[in-house]
C-alpha cells in the first residue's frame, strides 16, 4: 500500500499549528489542521465524538488539502469550541485563530 502522510507546521496569524494530509485508497485525504488548544478536521473525523470527549474542535466537509482546510468554512463545531467564540459558518482559519487565542 502506497498511503502518504504530509505533515507540515503552518503559521496561521502568528500561530504555531500542524498540517496533516492522510490519503486514503480510492477516497479524497483525511485532513487536519492541530493546535494546542484545538483542532480543524475533515469530514471523515467524527465531530459528535470530539464533542463527547471535550475538546475543541471544527469541521468542515469537501477538502482535499490543508490549504482547502484553512479557507474553509466551520459546518460543525464542538460544544468547547463555540465556547470558546466559534461560530458555524465562519472560515476555518477564524475559528483555529479563536481557539488558539482562548
Amino acid at each position: 500500500m502506497d498511503t502518504m502522510i504530509r505533515v507540515r507546521k503552518l503559521d496561521v496569524r502568528g500561530k504555531s499549528l500542524l498540517g496533516l494530509e492522510v490519503d486514503i485508497p480510492n477516497s479524497p485525504p483525511a485532513v487536519m489542521i492541530i493546535g494546542e488548544k484545538g483542532f480543524a478536521m475533515c469530514g471523515f473525523l467524527n465531530i459528535e465524538a470530539a464533542d463527547r470527549v471535550g475538546v475543541a474542535a471544527v469541521m468542515a466537509s469537501g477538502v482535499r488539502s490543508v490549504e482547502d482546510l484553512l479557507n474553509s468554512r466551520v459546518a460543525g463545531a464542538t460544544s468547547k469550541a463555540l465556547e470558546m467564540g466559534v461560530n458555524i459558518g465562519e472560515r476555518v482559519e477564524e475559528s483555529l485563530f479563536k481557539m488558539e487565542t482562548e
